[in-house]
């Protein structure tokens, strides 16, 4: 694993001594971590998201249902998160 050193101004940093202080993270590393894997969560929900509307604005009208289209969101994030953590299967 590799190390990476940011610097905080005081109140941030306070803050994440506060979240670790609460018990819901062990560590400032484990905090940051957890912010970050949200982000690339979030980031992937919104490429998806940006994919299916241009397909969608660029395509002729389809008989997809709305189950169709959440069933296909969810196997691309399935696909896409599996590839980011190494696990593409």
């Amino acid at each position: 694993m590799q190390t990476m050193n940011i610097s905080l101004p005081e109140p941030l940093k306070e803050f994440v001594a506060d979240q670790v202080g609460s018990g819901r993270y062990t560590s400032e590393q484990e905090y940051v971590r957890e912010l970050i894997r949200r982000d690339q969560v979030r980031w992937a929900e919104e490429h998806v998201e940006a994919l299916i509307k241009e397909g969608l604005e660029s395509s002729e009208p389809s008989d997809f249902t709305a189950d169709d289209w959440k069933r296909i969101r969810a196997e691309g994030m399935r696909q896409y998160l599996a590839k980011q953590s190494g696990t593409d299967s």
